[in-house]
């Protein structure tokens, strides 16, 4: 049960990470596509699945945000790389958009990291 529940939670922080990859791409060429039903609505279902399979990790795994110094470095790099991916998204500007974007992948980089060697950057 615990290799399953690793695994969904694996694909839907891929499809999560190429759906903002796709997004931002269309964003640069003002696609019509963004307007679609599809990309209005999945990627907050994906996201939502996302956050209820690491919240059931932690559970099965009795780790928890703020008593596992790697963990609560990882909560706090995927709230960045959302805020990071949401102005990558919505950003005024180009350039400002760009940055956000170069951040967002940043951030991802790190809880990347924290998720495969399970030592903190930041708190260790």
């Amino acid at each position: 049960m615990y290799m399953a529940l690793k695994h969904s939670h694996m694909l839907f922080a891929t499809l999560s990470i190429l759906l903002l990859v796709v997004r931002f791409g269309l964003s640069f060429t003002s696609s019509t596509l963004l307007q679609s039903k599809f990309l209005k609505i999945v990627p907050h279902v994906i996201d939502t699945l996302l956050l209820l399979s690491a919240v059931w990790l932690m559970m099965t795994l009795s780790q928890y945000p703020f008593s596992t110094p790697w963990l609560t470095e990882k909560v706090i790099g995927v709230a960045a790389y959302i805020a990071s991916g949401y102005m990558a998204l919505k950003g005024r500007t180009t350039a400002l958009r760009v940055i956000a974007f170069l951040g967002a992948i940043g951030w991802l980089a790190l809880v990347v990291r924290l998720a495969i060697t399970k030592t903190p950057v930041l708190f260790g």
